[in-house]
């Protein structure tokens, strides 16, 4: 018997730590990965993508069995991690590295982004609307190891989320 096929998700809700220690704790994620998405340099490094002048967010790829959990309910725990309808700032953190997104690897993921997004609009639970960026994704660069588990490693049980 094979192993069930897995997909990715790729989500930026302000610093990377915080997603990571969040979605390692979701039945049917077998794997999340801090690191950087959606800017314009090739192989870029934390000290680089903190100047903003990559044009990099701090994201998580998540590595799920879709018969396990869904992308849905991936997306729906996404917008209580963090303000959505913040821009370019998480809590103390800000710059564009820090913007909120989804980053989509098919046209079901985006199908699935934009209509969570619509409901969550519509439900009025913010007083402003949900500036949540959803653009197809692109390379995926994995932060540098000392990222990788930060708060686990660190005996932090918990970030701001």
């Amino acid at each position: 018997m094979s192993a069930s096929p897995t997909e990715i998700a790729t989500l930026a809700g302000g610093c990377f730590w915080c997603l990571e220690a969040v979605f390692e704790n979701v039945q049917g994620v077998s794997k999340v990965e801090s690191g950087y998405m959606g800017g314009s340099t090739a192989n870029p490094a934390y000290r680089d993508v903190c100047t903003g002048a990559t044009g990099h967010a701090e994201v998580v790829q998540v590595t799920f069995d879709p018969a396990k959990v869904s992308y849905e309910t991936l997306v729906d725990a996404f917008w209580h991690m963090h303000d959505p309808t913040q821009v370019n700032r998480q809590g103390p953190d800000f710059g564009s590295q820090y913007r909120s997104a989804i980053f989509t690897h098919s046209p079901e993921q985006e199908a699935i982004a934009r209509k969570s997004k619509a409901a969550l609009d519509a439900s009025r639970k913010f007083p402003r609307p949900v500036a949540t960026e959803i653009t197809p994704a692109g390379t995926f660069y994995r932060a540098e190891e000392y990222h990788q588990r930060y708060l686990e490693k660190r005996g932090a049980a918990s970030c701001h989320i």
